[in-house]
């Protein structure tokens, strides 16, 4: 039985996809590049600032210093961070829905400073009570290892088993898999054909069926 659900931010919670894909071309664009965002997308979500950066480095072959490269990023996307966050459509009626009934949290590979700037717009700590979980506490292993989900499930007692994640991304679908979790993704950042990894995909919370995701999730494993 599900009794869990743990929650990506970006994509899931949060609607900043569309501020990284501006992030990110313009990064690009100080280099002479054009943002490809169907072949580059996919490797960029769920990895640190640094990480994006040697992603994006061996993509266009193009040389500095990854902190120094990974600041630049920081400080290009916290201007969009500042004006254009926002809740993800149907977010907040779906958590007011399961919030008194399941335990729930926030698990998720975001740059800490930029979560703090979303933070002060949206008061994310308040809304989960504080249980918002990031890579510091796992040593920065980023998805798709699993560390971040069994931490999260860790921290409020739950057995992976017991746990559902929602994710946008598939390296979020992979690392929720590994640890053992059922896994429903909403198509806000990914075309649906490339969510197939996930035990449900939707493409918004209204469609998603916690009664089917219980039932499915109580079939024993062969």
């Amino acid at each position: 039985m599900i009794d869990t659900i743990i929650f990506d931010a970006e994509g899931i919670v949060i609607d900043t996809e569309t501020i990284w894909d501006k992030g990110q071309a313009i990064f690009l664009q100080r280099r002479g590049f054009v943002y490809d965002r169907e072949r580059i997308k996919p490797l960029l979500t769920g990895r640190t600032l640094a990480e994006g950066v040697e992603v994006m480095r061996q993509a266009y072959r193009f040389d500095g210093d990854t902190e120094a490269l990974a600041r630049e990023r920081a400080d290009i996307v916290r201007e969009l961070f500042i004006h254009e966050t926002a809740f993800i459509e149907g977010f907040l009626p779906f958590y007011e829905s399961v919030r008194n009934r399941y335990k729930t949290c926030v698990a998720t590979a975001m740059d800490q400073n930029l979560l703090k700037l979303v933070d002060q717009h949206l008061n994310l700590s308040a809304l989960f009570e504080n249980r918002i979980y990031t890579l510091d506490k796992v040593g920065y292993r980023s998805k798709p290892n699993p560390d971040i989900f069994l931490y999260a499930a860790q921290q409020l007692g739950s057995a992976p088993e017991h746990c559902v994640v929602i994710e946008d991304a598939p390296h979020g679908i992979d690392a929720a898999k590994s640890a053992g979790m059922c896994c429903i993704a909403i198509s806000t950042t990914y075309d649906p054909g490339k969510l197939q990894k996930a035990d449900f995909v939707v493409n918004a919370y209204a469609e998603i069926d916690l009664a089917a995701v219980d039932q499915y999730a109580s079939i024993p494993m062969k």
